[in-house]
């Protein structure tokens, strides 16, 4: 197997990423680097692994970092148009890495991960797109995607995920909802809201399953909307939020699931796209069916075959 591993470049030099490409080379594959300077780097990278794919010199392009490198990586990649048989895969070395979770890819053990890219076999997966931005794992809004931006990276370097947790009870009484109207096929709601998630992937903000039904491959996306709760109520809710996970909610969410959905409103949303920020009054989530050949691990959030 003939590897384009295009790595971060603030995990570049890492140990476990220096064994796990010695590893996966010991076993007879061969992996080429390229590693990140600058901002756009991936997407050029990306684009040239897609011209070399073309020209028989690479069977799998691996994005080597967070879901942020992740997103863009795979979306350059497409919009390259890789040809049949172009593989894809993950070596999650971000913070999160909530995407990886969905697909099974074992966050913890990076040369695993890595040989996973390897032998792995590919699974036709869909990809979300917001009008014409890429989103491989969830697109979220409101408060949630507030305190993914503003979490601090120094934090997230030293304490993972709980970084996000420390940043959202921090950040608690800047909580405020938001209004708006979200439609779909069959499927209307108009309210104020606290945050909304469309999901491909299942979870975000280092493990909350926001979507946790949510399949990487069923031709659809996941929505979540958390309503209004009353100012008074918010603390214990956001408490048990952190204790139980979406669950202690969930009698209070909103859940639908279609091929789209749209959202509208008078006032600009902080929306989240695998980590990149954007705000907007209005925008429109869309599946792309089977548009990534993506190597998944075993217990992936795939429709069964």
């Amino acid at each position: 197997m003939r590897l384009r591993l295009i790595l971060h470049g603030k995990v570049a030099r890492e140990q476990r990423v220096r064994e796990a490409i010695g590893a996966v080379r010991a076993d007879g594959h061969v992996v080429s680097v390229r590693v990140t300077f600058e901002s756009g780097d991936a997407s050029r990278m990306a684009a040239e692994a897609v011209a070399d794919a073309k020209a028989g010199l690479v069977d799998t392009i691996v994005a080597g970092g967070g879901d942020g490198t992740v997103n863009e990586v795979f979306g350059a990649a497409l919009a390259a148009d890789p040809p049949p048989g172009c593989g894809f895969a993950v070596l999650p070395l971000g913070t999160a890495n909530d995407f990886a979770r969905s697909a099974a890819i074992p966050a913890e053990d990076t040369t695993a991960a890595l040989r996973l890219a390897a032998t792995a076999p590919v699974r036709p997966i869909d990809v979300g797109f917001v009008d014409a931005r890429l989103f491989i794992n969830l697109l979220t809004g409101g408060f949630g995607s507030r305190v993914t931006v503003e979490t601090d990276p120094d934090l997230k370097r030293r304490m993972g995920g709980l970084a996000y947790v420390l940043t959202g009870v921090s950040r608690f009484s800047e909580l405020s909802a938001n209004t708006g109207r979200i439609i779909g096929e069959d499927f209307s709601w108009e309210g104020s809201f606290l945050a909304l998630a469309i999901g491909n992937g299942r979870q975000a903000g280092g493990g909350i399953a926001l979507c946790p039904d949510a399949m990487l491959d069923d031709g659809l996306l996941d929505l979540m909307i958390v309503p209004e709760i009353a100012a008074e109520a918010r603390l214990d809710a956001l408490g048990s939020i952190l204790m139980q996970g979406m669950t202690a909610i969930e009698t209070m969410v909103v859940r639908a699931r279609g091929p789209w959905f749209e959202y509208r409103s008078d006032k600009e949303l902080s929306v989240n796209l695998d980590g990149e920020p954007m705000r907007a009054r209005r925008f429109r989530a869309t599946c792309r069916p089977g548009a990534l050949a993506l190597h998944v691990g075993q217990g992936a959030a795939v429709v069964a075959a």
